[in-house]
């Protein structure tokens, strides 16, 4: 998806703003085209998404450009940690019955 059918989405989103989330840093879809002074993108869902997560914490919950690094920062490392659990959850389900029900013990005392 470019970028004029990603602000399409959004009635409150100029492509000026769009274009400088992305020289920030705070969404990264792939360039693509051959090098010019005008940059071209391609967006995936996951790049909408991120997007829309923008939006809608300038817009509607009015986050300033000076937090928002923090924010996304910490709502980036929640989701990496998302993933660490689910990956160990995966490879506590893959031992052996014993093995969960020692570990499950365990965190049960603490």
């Amino acid at each position: 998806m470019r970028i004029t059918a990603v602000v399409a989405l959004f009635a409150d989103l100029p492509e000026v703003e769009l274009t400088s989330w992305i020289a920030r840093g705070w969404v990264l879809p792939d360039r693509v085209g051959p090098d010019s002074a005008v940059a071209e993108w391609e967006f995936h869902d996951i790049d909408v998404a991120r997007v829309r997560l923008i939006h809608d914490l300038y817009h509607a919950m009015a986050i300033d450009e000076a937090t928002m690094p923090l924010v996304l920062s910490l709502l980036d490392q929640v989701y990496e940690l998302r993933g660490t659990l689910r990956e160990l959850l995966r490879a506590l389900e893959a031992q052996p019955d014993d093995v969960r029900s020692t570990l499950l013990a365990a965190l049960r005392r603490d």
